[in-house]
């Protein structure tokens, strides 16, 4: 066991390849969540909740994309 841990870059999801990354906001309750965008859906795909800069910054970070 060490302190650090080795960083895993996960690929992009096969269906997601070409797709935009989108943060779309609740209009109820102001959530952020940050995916994958499907624009023949208009869905997120894949989405995770984005509470801070740092959220954003991890989901990049997940699948090994820049910004």
């Amino acid at each position: 066991m060490g302190i650090f841990k080795k960083k895993i870059v996960k690929p992009v999801p096969e269906e997601c390849r070409g797709m935009k990354i989108k943060i779309m906001s609740s209009t109820c309750t102001g959530e952020k969540t940050i995916g994958f965008y499907n624009r023949n859906t208009r869905e997120i795909m894949y989405p995770e909740l984005v509470k801070s800069d740092s959220d954003v910054e991890a989901f990049y970070e997940k699948y090994g994309l820049k910004k």
